[in-house]
């Protein structure tokens, strides 16, 4: 029963751990070409799941899918045209504070769009009751795919900014992007780059997970923070090292429900964030730019 019980929440870790990571994949994405934190990327995820339910209304699951996520990639790449292009050297405060206004408006524009209601989309293969036994636990395969998605996701990231020439300029800018565009690269268009990859990320990772947590318009705000105490966790910039910390920090929530009420489950992501800002900001895989969030 005690073995049953254990992975029943370890499962669940790893399910939610799997959201967390995606979103802290989608703050390194951005922070890696720009240095900007963006807290809107939780809406990104939010707007993927509430769009592919509007769509399967009329389309097929997999075109629904693709459609909510071709729509989040064109709102990133807006926001970033609207909001972040025309800024000149911006700090950091400065930066946090537009992103943190656009996620509002976003979150805004969705309840008048979707009102307060609870949706999700229906589970890709079988349904609720068709779960597959591992371990003596029940695994619902909406689980399976979540995994599946997110382990794509970084090999396919990884390829990108290593053996792609778009990946590798993506990344000089990163590094340096004045002399990026001594170089010749495109700068301007490879932060917007960064914004559109980021939202599609965020969007499909809204889709997979849908028919398990269900979405609604104001999710986006906890998974901004969850997301950010990710890339905090695992390295600022480090998107392999955010899967990892993202199981973490998912784990650590499913299992603290053993010992604190459900209503404290919020307060270890808090607590972790806290924690890595004060005693080692540059995450547990030693990335020293996150140390750069000491400027604010």
């Amino acid at each position: 029963m005690f073995l049953e019980l254990f992975f029943q929440y370890l499962v669940a870790g790893l399910t939610y751990g799997t959201i967390y990571a995606v979103v802290g994949i989608g703050f390194n994405i951005i922070y890696n070409t720009t240095g900007i934190i963006n807290f809107a990327q939780g809406e990104f995820v939010m707007l993927g799941g509430m769009t592919a339910v509007s769509l399967h209304a009329f389309l097929p699951l997999p075109l629904a899918i693709a459609g909510a996520v071709l729509v989040t990639m064109a709102v990133g790449g807006l926001i970033e045209m609207l909001f972040i292009r025309w800024l000149v050297k911006p700090s950091v405060l400065r930066m946090i504070i537009i992103t943190i206004g656009v996620s509002i408006l976003i979150r805004e524009g969705a309840l008048h769009l979707w009102g307060e209601g609870i949706r999700s989309l229906p589970y890709f293969t079988g349904n609720e009751v068709s779960a597959i036994e591992i371990g003596g636990v029940r695994v619902s395969p909406q689980v399976l795919w979540a995994l599946g998605v997110a382990a794509i996701v970084v090999l396919l990231l990884n390829v990108f900014f290593h053996y792609t020439m778009l990946g590798r300029e993506m990344r000089a800018c990163a590094s340096n992007r004045d002399a990026a565009a001594l170089c010749g690269i495109p700068t301007r268009n490879m932060v917007t780059l960064s914004f559109v990859v980021s939202a599609g990320i965020g969007a499909l990772a809204g889709c997979v997970v849908s028919p398990i947590t269900q979405t609604q318009y104001g999710i986006g705000a906890g998974l901004a923070i969850k997301g950010f105490t990710v890339a905090i966790l695992g390295g600022l910039g480090n998107s392999m090292a955010a899967v990892g910390a993202g199981f973490i920090l998912g784990i650590l929530e499913s299992f603290s429900i053993w010992v604190m009420p459900t209503a404290y489950k919020d307060a270890i992501s808090i607590t972790i964030l806290l924690a890595m800002l004060f005693a080692r900001p540059s995450g547990l895989f030693g990335n020293s730019e996150a140390a750069r969030l000491k400027e604010f």
